[in-house]
């Protein structure tokens, strides 16, 4: 559970691995920048769970590296899911012209709770013969689910682009380097291999 929250070796090196496996995609500058729009955007929707299923659904959609989207969706973590959920909520409180202060609304944490226990008693009413009740779970849905979805539209389509256009400049820039380097490292092979022709032709 702790390393859920503060991964071993922190959030600074599991940053670093993701932006070193970016790096590393054979797929040119654009299209990888592409699946980490896809990714980024997938981290603002409500579908925890189903954030790899759905970044690469939207990869595909918009011919992006899917590898690159489900390393994308990393941008959304125990670190920024508070301040996401927020953003969104908030919008969409706004967008639908919902009062989340209304004296009749319950808590946001009263509200996944409730949600959850109504799932958990509709489950074992299958197997107990017990009224299923969905109450709560349409509440959650009406007043913290379809808003996240709808506020967290805006927020991650401008987070997206932004990593787009981050992202495009800094992976080209990697892969010419590397381009470089290797042809460098096939020179310095191949002149070291017609001096071992020349060595053996002279004896």
């Amino acid at each position: 559970m702790l390393e859920f929250f503060w991964p071993r070796g922190g959030w600074g090196r599991a940053a670093r691995y993701v932006q070193y496996r970016l790096h590393r995609l054979p797929d040119s500058p654009e299209k990888i920048a592409r699946g980490i729009f896809a990714g980024v955007f997938t981290t603002f929707t409500p579908l925890y769970g189903l954030h790899f299923v759905v970044a690469a659904t939207i990869a595909w959609l918009v011919r992006g590296n899917i590898l690159a989207a489900l390393l994308g969706t990393f941008f959304g973590n125990p670190l920024t899911y508070v301040p996401i959920g927020i953003v969104s909520l908030e919008l969409g409180y706004f967008l639908l012209g919902i009062d989340r202060r209304s004296p009749h609304h319950a808590s946001l944490l009263e509200k996944f709770t409730y949600a959850g226990n109504d799932l958990w008693h509709n489950i074992c009413a299958v197997f107990t013969g017990d009224a299923a009740d969905w109450t709560n779970l349409r509440i959650f849905f009406h007043e913290v689910f379809y808003p996240y979805l709808i506020g967290g539209i805006l927020p991650g389509i401008i987070a997206g682009l932004v990593a787009y256009y981050l992202s495009v400049p800094v992976i080209r820039a990697y892969q010419n380097r590397r381009r470089g380097a290797l042809k460098k490292k096939l020179a310095a092979l191949k002149k070291k291999q017609k001096a071992a022709d020349e060595s053996g032709a002279a004896d």
